[in-house]
């Protein structure tokens, strides 16, 4: 009976407990006077013989490094006694604050811990992925950015983002533009990915690195693909719910039926002006502030200069060298973005009916929008 008590003890039951699991499961009943004797010899104590602070900060510090992050005081004190140490509630929970007052703010606001980001330096990982949410109006979004230092690296509008070799022209100038590929890039497992892919694989071939090779190239679920999934939400904060507005508004007044011509007159009006916007959120946001936070190991600074100067942060520029030759071998293999906004018998017909109209070429979205209804109405009643 001994060896049941110590051990119910341990895992953290109290007397009542003790005594109904040692009736129910083992048929053997006692008094409680009977028990808080059996406790006394064999040493058991809830308040007396408390274990040393220090023992409880190491515990704490311990269980931090893993799981024990996402979970309370509470939790962590029935942890506590069942690694053999005696401390009360009060004791966890003072430790658990002062090691850790971030998560106890999360716990108390009921929210989610999320999985720490932690890379080297610039050029350790790309993360690539389309968006979409201007697609149903003919505008497809796509981009690019450094985990380390949230730099963006591209953020390109067009009239697809399904295209490999689209997407693969945007790689191919971006690497051009810093002078190497990264040492990994992440992007999710769509078609339009492929030709990036064969590419990142072919210039990292040779490197001799732990990431050479087939391990630079890594595919995963869109909604995992942490930093730029975060960086689209500011982006729909910062810029797209108002074209998303725009857009539905002209939808809501019967001006936009989804059909090839709406979607290519969208284009001809409103993509360079996406475009225009698009490079205007990323130059902002490239040379913000952005505060660091330790318990999470990121780095605080502007991202163009966390990117370009990691040493002042702490990071190592992870950038892999590439032969030119092979990188011209790749571009054979790109569709560069178009000269033409959208189809081009619709961009030949919008611009000589601008020209006989006397419609000038518009300078913000209100009047693309009035250009657009415009021409749509002038197109359909020649039909």
């Amino acid at each position: 009976m001994e060896d049941l008590i110590k051990c119910y003890f341990e895992i953290g039951f109290n007397n009542k407990e003790i005594l109904a699991v040692l009736a129910q499961n083992h048929n053997i009943v006692v008094s409680i006077r009977t028990l808080k004797r059996r406790c006394r010899e064999l040493g058991l104590f809830r308040r007396r013989n408390q274990s040393d602070i220090d023992d409880v900060i190491a515990f704490v510090q311990e269980e931090l490094r893993g799981n024990g992050q996402m979970q309370g005081y509470r939790w962590l004190h029935l942890r506590a006694l069942q690694r053999g140490l005696v401390a009360s509630q009060r004791t966890v929970r003072l430790v658990l604050k002062a090691l850790d007052p971030q998560g106890v703010q999360i716990r108390r606001a009921r929210r989610l811990r999320r999985r720490q980001y932690t890379t080297r330096g610039p050029n350790a990982l790309w993360h690539m992925d389309s968006y979409d949410k201007l697609k149903p109006f003919g505008i497809c979004i796509n981009g690019c950015i450094d985990g380390y230092s949230r730099y963006v690296l591209w953020m390109e509008a067009y009239t697809t983002n399904n295209d490999p070799k689209v997407i693969a022209s945007y790689y191919i100038q971006c690497i051009e533009r810093v002078g190497g590929c990264p040492e990994r890039l992440r992007a999710d497992r769509g078609t339009e990915n492929g030709h990036v892919e064969g590419m990142q694989l072919f210039l990292r071939r040779e490197h001799n690195d732990a990431f050479a090779g087939d391990k630079s190239f890594l595919y995963g679920r869109s909604t995992a693909n942490q930093r730029i999934e975060s960086w689209w939400g500011i982006l729909r904060k910062q810029s797209v719910q108002f074209w998303i507005n725009l857009f539905k508004s002209l939808q809501d007044a019967g001006h936009f039926s989804g059909d090839s011509l709406d979607k290519s007159l969208m284009q001809f009006c409103f993509l360079e002006l996406v475009q225009k916007e698009l490079d205007e959120v990323v130059q902002t946001w490239n040379t913000h502030k952005i505060r660091p936070a330790p318990s999470r190991g990121e780095p605080g600074g502007r991202p163009v200069l966390l990117y370009t100067a990691p040493q002042i942060s702490g990071g190592e520029d992870r950038l892999k060298l590439f032969k030119h030759d092979e990188v011209d071998l790749c571009k054979e293999e790109c569709t560069p973005k178009g000269q033409l906004p959208c189809d081009e018998t619709v961009y030949d017909l919008s611009t000589l009916l601008m020209q006989e109209s006397g419609w000038n070429t518009p300078k913000d979205a209100f009047e693309a929008a009035e250009l657009y209804t415009l021409l749509r109405e002038e197109i359909q009643n020649n039909l």
